[in-house]
């Protein structure tokens, strides 16, 4: 199962820390089916200070770039979309088209 991490930084104000975490208690249905139609199996964020952390295991046919487009085309996803920019903040190597930047694996336990 392909595992994905991926970063990004919310704006370092409390109030909207606070306001984001209220809206991942239960995302909207839409969007829960979105990320299974795309083949993401199991999603975690974590959050330290501002910086958030997402785990995504995938099913083999999953591709980032095809979730990107499906996700372009739902006007439930875009509406979400726009309410979590809110929030967010790129982080400082994030390229102009992209929010959530995919980390590198440096290590595994298991591969020792």
């Amino acid at each position: 199962m392909p595992r994905y991490c991926l970063a990004l930084d919310l704006k370092n104000d409390q109030a909207a820390i606070a306001e984001y975490k209220r809206y991942h208690v239960k995302i909207w249905p839409e969007v829960k089916q979105s990320l299974f139609d795309a083949g993401i199996e199991a999603m975690e964020i974590y959050l330290a200070g501002n910086r958030l952390f997402m785990i995504m295991d995938t099913n083999d046919a999953f591709s980032l770039s095809a979730k990107a487009a499906a996700d372009a085309a739902n006007a439930k996803v875009q509406e979400w979309e726009t309410l979590m920019a809110n929030f967010q903040q790129e982080l400082p190597l994030s390229t102009p088209t992209q929010k959530w930047v995919v980390m590198e694996k440096v290590f595994d336990l298991s591969a020792q």
